[in-house]
């Protein structure tokens, strides 16, 4: 029998140069599993708990010292010698240990961090990949990734009220290719944008951040990028856009911060299914707020047949969430966050839960990101449709784009999930 033998962690520099948490786990056996969590820029108010030292001065009070003492002095001690195997058992322990739903006492980054490294201990011990030991189902096909390229919102400081323009290569027949494909478009937009004297910095997700004309302008810079790299816009490459709308609601409408115009939910829902209209578009994420569900039946009613709706700040990987939003119909995909619920447990049950309504599921990283790489496993256990990772540039986006492509070559797989097909999306 394999139990835990030792629990320790630490506090490291996520992608922005803040803290975040890492976990070490040592098994009986010597196996040994080392997780780090993300953090995110742009988060939904029902999210769990990111415990943070708000009464230090260390790192602007950002540090989080107390929830590596938690992990330390409350949840290691619980976990001893308990059976190796039993990640969902132990996630529940730290759950009831924390006994709150958002996980606001020990913090979901503390408990995230021991589940991770938790599971990867395990998968050592048993002489597994990730991937493979939590995988409860057969892999078929890779995901697609959704790989933001020119940022905006609250990740850059230009002015683009969109957070995210993606690109998603649905016509590449393997993840390798997708790859490919997506860096050779990335540097065909930079070359553009240098062209014209545009600012070829970066937000915190490595897509480029310029100032532009327009939010229009990004989309139409990005197809021109696609057309040049020598492929065909809708075809072999589409756009997938994070309007992020949360961050614009206020008093119950849509203030868009650096345009400085305000939105009705019925003007925003008509702006966006202009875009649907006008560009290559296959995907929308968080086109409503969190808290407009007017607003969210008629963007579904208007466009749920035609891309997908990805609910992000609507569902934050609560599977509660998820199930009352496809009783009352609303988008048609899930954002999948560990951080935003705290254990690998409610992450595949969330999971399961949209699977089970016929919802499509999109495995994420955050804007501040670390090299740890658990997602991309975890996006190919789970067979999620679609991973979201970032561009394909800097150390803590291409690790999860590395790892992926190795795992495709382990499992010998060349093809990739195609839901959009199916769906009538395309």
């Amino acid at each position: 029998m394999v139990t835990v033998e030792r629990v320790n962690a630490r506090e490291i520099l996520d992608s922005r140069a803040n803290p975040t948490v890492e976990a070490e786990i040592i098994l009986s056996d010597g196996s040994r599993g080392v997780a780090a969590v993300p953090s995110g820029a742009s988060t939904g108010k029902y999210e769990a708990v990111e415990l943070r030292d708000t009464d230090s001065v260390r790192y602007h009070k950002k540090g989080v010292l107390e929830a590596v003492r938690n992990i330390k002095e409350v949840i290691a001690p619980a976990i001893a010698k308990r059976r190796a195997y039993e990640g969902d058992k132990i996630d529940e322990i730290m759950c009831a240990l924390d006994g709150m739903a958002n996980k606001s006492v020990l913090g979901a980054n503390a408990i995230l961090a021991v589940s991770l490294a938790l599971r990867r201990a395990a998968a050592e011990s048993m002489g597994l990949p990730l991937y493979r030991y939590l995988s409860n189902t057969s892999i078929k096909k890779m995901p697609i990734p959704l790989l933001n390229i020119l940022n905006g919102g609250a990740h850059a400081s230009n002015n683009l009220d969109i957070q995210e323009f993606m690109i998603a290569p649905i016509g590449a027949e393997s993840f390798k290719e997708a790859v490919r494909i997506s860096a050779e478009i990335y540097h065909t937009l930079r070359r553009i944008l240098l062209s014209r004297s545009l600012s070829v910095g970066v937000g915190d997700e490595g897509g480029f951040a310029p100032s532009l004309e327009s939010d229009e302008a990004a989309v139409e810079v990005i197809l021109e990028a696609i057309d040049e790299a020598g492929y065909e816009a809708g075809k072999t490459v589409s756009i997938a856009l994070d309007i992020a709308s949360s961050e614009w609601w206020c008093d119950g409408s849509y203030f868009l911060p650096k345009r400085r115009v305000r939105l009705t939910s019925d003007e925003l829902c008509r702006y966006i299914s202009s875009l649907v209209e006008k560009y290559p578009i296959i995907s929308v994420e968080d086109g409503m707020g969190e808290e407009d569900g007017y607003g969210w039946e008629r963007l579904t009613e208007r466009l749920s047949e035609r891309i997908m709706l990805v609910g992000d700040d609507l569902f934050v990987t609560d599977y509660e969430r998820v199930r009352k939003g496809a009783e009352k119909q609303i988008a048609n995909a899930v954002l999948i966050k560990p951080n935003q619920i705290g254990t690998i447990r409610e992450t595949s049950l969330t999971i399961e839960t949209a699977r089970s309504f016929g919802y499509s599921t999109i495995m994420s990283h955050r804007s501040g990101e670390t090299e740890d790489t658990t997602i991309a496993d975890m996006a190919v256990a789970y067979q999620t449709q679609f991973v979201k990772m970032g561009a394909p540039a800097r150390a803590e986006r291409t690790a999860k784009y590395n790892r992926l492509m190795k795992i495709e070559e382990e499992i010998g797989l060349n093809k990739l999930s195609n839901p959009l097909a199916k769906a009538n999306y395309l």
